[in-house]
This record gives structure tokens, C-alpha cells and sequence, in this order.
């Protein structure tokens, strides 16, 4: 059982025990000096905290009543002293502890991700990158956000997003992107700002409410910006206008999703498959995977890639394919060296 579950009960029963010593001397005084309850009240106060004594008791069953009160309220108070000093002391101490550690965790990622609120979207965004089994911090400095971080043994930094401090204790100079999903555009714009004046290279996501704020956050820096209002208003439309679309697309999009993964593969220099066509790759038949989109190092994405276009050190292929499908394609261009 834990220390600090043993001192939190034995805290609770030494309360317990002060209360019963007060009741007893309340009613003990009333009956024993007939006096009134207040007056009893207070003449056992004044005992149980050591003060001293308000009048000497005339009685000998009072004046017993008064030493048996005195000592064991006495005990009681000094063991509720020290529990308490034990409590708070061990809070601090188990404090610094995980600071220490989610520090040394820290410090060890590389190419992770910072989700910068953790409220209904930045949940959500940490059940995806969870479920697609990468790197990720968590940075709120709400403690009962926090809490509901670690229940899902998540790494949680307890400051704001907004300020640099916070970023660079998430270990945003190693980190291969951001996500600012706070509820607060104003919040989010200064997150942006923040994140990308530390890193101009960082890929930056935010949430928007509205697009007068999308508007604020792209000039901000924000690579992308999204509307969890936009994109539910077209979700509910398309359930209602193409329900066979919309199934179609939970298929294929969903991260934890047993069929189709959509991801991007970039033609390596060590390779050796750069200057080939898609057709002379036969991409399709080798790995499973098929070619959506093929993005040219200098160029935008062409959505209908000609399969006879010659394919570059650096372009990128957007492929959908089962996760096997997938992993063979990205084995296809990956260095050799990388291989070797």
C-alpha cells in the first residue's frame, strides 16, 4: 500500500478522533458542571489546544474529565501536525519527482509532436497520434487537464503553450510539428506566433472557430488551420446527401482503422529509383499501394499524377494502402544506405 495513502487515512482517523474528543468533552461539561452547551464547547477547545484552562473545574470528575481531554487531545493534535507536515512535504516531493522525470523523457524525443491544449479536440487529436504510435507532449497548464493526461499515461508539461518556457520544455527545438487545439483563438494565435518565431522550419497546426480568426492565424505563421465547425457542418451534410460517400471515407481516413492508411512517401536520394516513371515502378503490382497525389520537390500537388512522369529526389507520393501495403512501398524508396 502507499506511503501516501497510509498518512491520508491515519490523517482522516486523527480528525475522526479530535471530533469524538470534543463530543465527549461537550457532553461530559453539560452533564458533569451543568453547563450550557456552547459553554462546554468552548472549555473543550480551550483544553484540546493546550491553552490552558479557562476556570479550574470545582469537581473532581471535572477536573479528571479536564486531564483526560488535555492528554489526549494533546497527542492527537501534535500526530494531525505532523501528518500534515508529512502530507505536504511528500506532494512536493513526488512533485519534483515527475518533473524530473517527464524532463528526462523529454529530452530524449526526437521528430515528436506537442499538442498545445487538451480539451475536446486536443483529446481527440491524442487518441489519433496515439493509435498511430508516435511521439507526443501534451502541454496544458490546467492541473485537471493534466490528470486526465496521464490517465492515458500521456507526457504532460503544466504551463501554457503561449508562453516560450512552456514550448521549449516540450522540446519544441526537436519536434516535427505542433498542434494548437485550445479553445481560445486569441490563446491559439499566440501559440503560433510563439512556436514559429522559436521555429520557422516547425510544421504548425491550429484550430480556428472562425474564419476571421483562420484569417489571423495564417498570418500568424499557422501552416494549416481547421474549423471543428466547418468540418462537422460538412460532415453532417455529406451523412445526409452521400451516406455511401461518407462511409467510404471512414474507411479509408480512419488512423485506427483496420483497412486503408493514407501516408506520404518521399523519393530518397539513396533510393536509386529517381528519374523512373510510377508505370516503371510498377508501384502497384510490387507493393499493393496506389498513388493519389504526387507532389514535385518545387511544385504543388497534382491530384491526377501522370503515371509516365518521372519522379524526383525529393517529390513526395501520397499513397492509400493497407498497413503492409504501405510499409512495402515505403521500403520501394527508402535509402539503401538506410537499408544496409
Amino acid at each position: 500500500m502507499h506511503s501516501s495513502f497510509v498518512s491520508r487515512r491515519h490523517f482522516l482517523y486523527a480528525l475522526a478522533g479530535l471530533f469524538a474528543i470534543q463530543a465527549a468533552g461537550i457532553v461530559g461539561f453539560s452533564v458533569i458542571n451543568d453547563e450550557g452547551p456552547f459553554d462546554a464547547f468552548h472549555r473543550t477547545v480551550t483544553l484540546v489546544s493546550t491553552t490552558g484552562l479557562d476556570t479550574v473545574p470545582e469537581t473532581p470528575a471535572a477536573r479528571a474529565l479536564s486531564i483526560a481531554i488535555i492528554a489526549s487531545g494533546a497527542v492527537l493534535l501534535l500526530y494531525v501536525i505532523g501528518l500534515t507536515i508529512q502530507l505536504t512535504a511528500s506532494g512536493i516531493v513526488s512533485g519534483a519527482r515527475q518533473d524530473r522525470r517527464v524532463r528526462r523523457i523529454v529530452n530524449k524525443l526526437e521528430g515528436h509532436y506537442l499538442i498545445c491544449g487538451y480539451g475536446r479536440v486536443g483529446r481527440r487529436v491524442a487518441d489519433e497520434f496515439r493509435a498511430a504510435g508516435v511521439d507526443y507532449v501534451v502541454v496544458d497548464p490546467s492541473p485537471a487537464a493534466a490528470s486526465l493526461a496521464r490517465e492515458q499515461d500521456d507526457i504532460v508539461i503544466e504551463a501554457s503553450a503561449a508562453d516560450d518556457e512552456g514550448l521549449e520544455r516540450a522540446g519544441i527545438a526537436r519536434a516535427r510539428g505542433l498542434v494548437a487545439c485550445v479553445d481560445s483563438d486569441a490563446e491559439n494565435l499566440y501559440i503560433v506566433v510563439s512556436a514559429r518565431e522559436l521555429r520557422p522550419d516547425l510544421l504548425i497546426v491550429a484550430r480556428a472557430s472562425s474564419d476571421d480568426a483562420a484569417t489571423k492565424l495564417r498570418r500568424g505563421g499557422a501552416d494549416r488551420v481547421i474549423s471543428p465547425y466547418a468540418i462537422a457542418g460538412r460532415e453532417l451534410a455529406t451523412l445526409v446527401l452521400k451516406p455511401q460517400v461518407s462511409a467510404f471515407l471512414d474507411v479509408v481516413s480512419s488512423i485506427g482503422g483496420p483497412e486503408f492508411r493514407f501516408e506520404p512517401v518521399e523519393v530518397t536520394a539513396g533510393s536509386g529509383q529517381a528519374g523512373k516513371s510510377i508505370r516503371e515502378l510498377r508501384i502497384r503490382e510490387v507493393t499493393g499501394a496506389m498513388i493519389i497525389a504526387h507532389k514535385a520537390r518545387e511544385g504543388g500537388f497534382n491530384t491526377r499524377p501522370d503515371p509516365d512522369a518521372r519522379l524526383g529526389e525529393g517529390d513526395v507520393l501520397i499513397a492509400v494502402g493497407t498497413p503492409d501495403e504501405i510499409h512495402a512501398l515505403e521500403g520501394l524508396f527508402r535509402s539503401r544506405d538506410a537499408v544496409a
